[in-house]
């Protein structure tokens, strides 16, 4: 039997905490673990949970900025865009409205001067002037009606915006002018403009004969 520890043995304090450390497990020790592991894989589990939805609300956020800059990017170009073809459309509308008041008017003389030629009441001393004076007004207001649906083509009933008519959107609104017309119309426009001249000094030459 081992007596008394002798305060002046030696005894290697390292040794014995080194084979304290090597000694087996206990079975509290190894549920205590294994509770402790299972806690760190919930926790862990949770942390990415916590991440995949973090980066889910990241990838929405992102989405919608670049929505946002795609769809200022659009609407202020539309915009911009349907401005500038409104304002053009609206000057032509307005010149045109213009154009077509004062041709209503000029129409409106032109009829007035028409209706005011009776036939009936003229006599043989008046004839020649009368006729000659009927002659003009009828040919001053096939002149206006000619040269406003140069200007007008909803006159000759066509609707559609051509290359002398104002466009909404596109091309620049304007009327057609004389010079782009092509030879044979121009042709077609001279004699319109003439024959109704050569009618007349033909009438006033028939009325001299015929006073004669």
């Amino acid at each position: 039997m081992a007596g008394p520890q002798d305060p002046s043995e030696f005894i290697d304090t390292d040794f014995t905490a080194h084979k304290s450390a090597f000694a087996a497990p206990t079975r509290d020790d190894t549920d205590r673990r294994v509770v402790e592991a299972q806690q760190k894989l919930v926790e862990l589990r949770r942390a990415q949970e916590e991440l995949e939805r973090e980066r889910a609300g990241l990838e929405e956020l992102r989405r919608r900025q670049t929505e946002f800059l795609t769809g200022r990017d659009e609407a202020t170009q539309n915009l911009t865009r349907g401005i500038g073809l409104l304002e053009e459309a609206e000057f032509a509308a307005r010149r045109d409205a213009e154009l077509m008041a004062k041709t209503l008017g000029e129409f409106r003389e032109a009829l007035g001067k028409v209706q005011a030629v009776h036939e009936e009441s003229w006599t043989k001393e008046n004839f020649q002037t009368e006729l000659i004076r009927g002659l003009t007004v009828v040919e001053n207001a096939r002149m206006e009606w000619n040269s406003a649906r140069l200007k007008l083509p909803v006159l000759a009933g066509d609707q559609q915006p051509t290359a002398g008519t104002t466009e909404v959107f596109g091309k620049k609104a304007g009327h057609l002018p004389l010079a782009d017309l092509p030879f044979g119309q121009l042709c077609k426009l001279g004699l319109a403009f003439t024959l109704p001249l050569v009618a007349i000094l033909v009438a006033v030459f028939l009325a001299i004969l015929l006073r004669k």
